[in-house]
């Protein structure tokens, strides 16, 4: 079967357990009246180059994530699919579930400031090598610290970058990254830069918050009332 050139597919991989978030699921905390996980499908909704999304998540929110989904009308999302024991596992399930398309876009379900010029963004960028990700220069002095506490160096903060979602890559290329991983990553960037593709990083967002723990789900609750996004 032929691939539109510019079918755009996304995965939203939201199917971890907010093991830091003092018992509460984040995904479904309500923010400015809907669920958190609500604004972050919300933006792939609206985003005109996306055509279709699956979700994943974690067994004990399947059933509320398909009726999050129902009763928003998301009709994007063609999958709601079971995540599995790490995020490359969830995001591979994701992509099984997606089928061929030109595009993938990957973001995290808990970074729902995300708007749609970020995935737009994010989509023109992967045009030249095929793989690109947000991402933010880090503006604090970072130290590498040794397993007893003490600091083994100062690193030079000129050339790192702090990683976000969304990240986007040829179908091809990330189908096959995640085909041929060996070990553990923590973003698909990783597989993909092993198999020696370049990643172009375009400007994420300081808006563009991942929620890990309950001082994130406040800070997101307070841009939401003000009115700020990704």
């Amino acid at each position: 079967m032929s691939v539109n050139q510019e079918s755009v597919g996304a995965i939203i991989a939201a199917a971890g357990r907010s093991e830091r978030m003092g018992g509460r699921d984040k995904l479904f905390a309500v923010v400015g009246g809907k669920p958190l996980l609500a604004h972050t499908l919300s933006a792939f909704h609206i985003c005109g180059r996306v055509d279709r999304v699956v979700l994943v998540l974690s067994s004990e929110n399947m059933e509320r994530g398909r009726e999050l989904v129902a009763k928003a009308g998301f009709n994007k999302v063609a999958a709601v699919c079971l995540g599995g024991e790490r995020r490359q596992d969830s995001v591979r399930n994701g992509l099984e579930a997606l089928a061929s398309c030109q595009w993938v876009v990957v973001h995290d379900g808990a970074r729902p400031l995300v708007t749609v010029e970020l995935i737009e963004r994010g989509l023109e960028a992967a045009k030249e090598t095929g793989a690109a990700i947000a991402a933010l220069p880090i503006g604090d002095t970072v130290k590498e610290v040794e397993p007893a506490g003490v600091i083994g160096r100062t690193l030079s903060r000129g050339q790192l970058w702090a990683a976000q979602t969304p990240q986007v890559f040829r179908y091809d290329i990330l189908r096959d990254a995640h085909q041929r991983a060996q070990g553990e990553a923590t973003d698909d960037a990783a597989l993909v830069e092993k198999l020696g593709y370049q990643v172009k990083v375009f400007a994420g967002s300081p808006w563009n918050i991942k929620v890990t723990t309950a001082a994130d789900l406040a800070l997101v609750e307070a841009l939401v009332a003000q009115g700020r996004a990704g």
